[in-house]
């Protein structure tokens, strides 16, 4: 795999055999983002569970303090009051069973956030096939599913994000900008792992945090010591 010149100068900065502190190697990576666009800085957790098993899932959702430095688009399934409460708190899509038809029919998915008021997910489920393989499908554990949708759209929009396993058993997630600097993107960093080390599944055992990696969009992987990344998240 080629990579290119900015690439290469700020792979030049990283030392990969070394695992750094936490607030070390978000500095690099601000550092080591020299794209023309404002990139995205984002972790990367490997945890010693299993995700083939039901009791070792890892999955929630939590509101970084500094939000995520992307302008969110907010879809919520709702009919009456609490469609109207909605469209108050900012969504830019509201609807029931025209929203759930024009989903199926003509494909729409001018959103980044699925919210659904739990009288409504008999008819989302029927959504399942197309927001699931996305990640969009409401759910209860993230806060997606909710009585109070006005609440779930002012998180969303203040920088809510969900974490979950993939089948790798890693945890992929945004913590801001580049442009945030180093202080904003660890207060989100401790935010999002203090949520992880507290989702802790009972079943799993040795060493929970195998690995964690923070890099930017175009930018080198940094590695995290996970001896210490339980404390830079206390």
């Amino acid at each position: 795999m080629k990579h290119g010149k900015k690439y290469i100068e700020s792979a030049k900065l990283v030392d990969r055999a070394k695992l750094y502190e936490a607030t070390d190697a978000l500095a690099l990576a601000v550092e080591t983002a020299k794209a023309k666009f404002d990139e995205t800085v984002e972790v990367h957790v490997r945890l010693g569970v299993d995700s083939r098993h039901a009791d070792q899932q890892v999955r929630g959702a939590v509101v970084l303090p500094n939000g995520t430095g992307k302008s969110v688009r907010v879809c919520v399934f709702a009919k009456g009051d609490e469609a109207k409460a909605a469209e108050e708190a900012g969504a830019e899509i509201v609807g029931a069973e025209e929203l759930v038809a024009k989903i199926q029919g003509e494909g729409f998915m001018d959103f980044d956030v699925c919210i659904a008021a739990p009288n409504m997910m008999g008819l989302v489920g029927r959504l399942g096939k197309v927001l699931g393989p996305r990640g969009l499908m409401p759910s209860p554990k993230a806060g997606t599913v909710t009585p109070d949708v006005a609440k779930a759209v002012n998180e969303a929009k203040a920088g809510k994000i969900e974490y979950r396993l993939d089948k790798t058993n890693i945890i992929h997630c945004p913590i801001g900008k580049a442009s945030f600097g180093t202080e904003k993107l660890y207060e989100n960093y401790a935010t999002l792992l203090d949520a992880i080390i507290k989702a802790k599944p009972s079943a799993a055992k040795g060493q929970y945090i195998r690995s964690c990696v923070v890099s930017s969009t175009m930018g080198v992987g940094i590695r995290i010591n996970p001896n210490k990344v339980l404390k830079s998240a206390e």
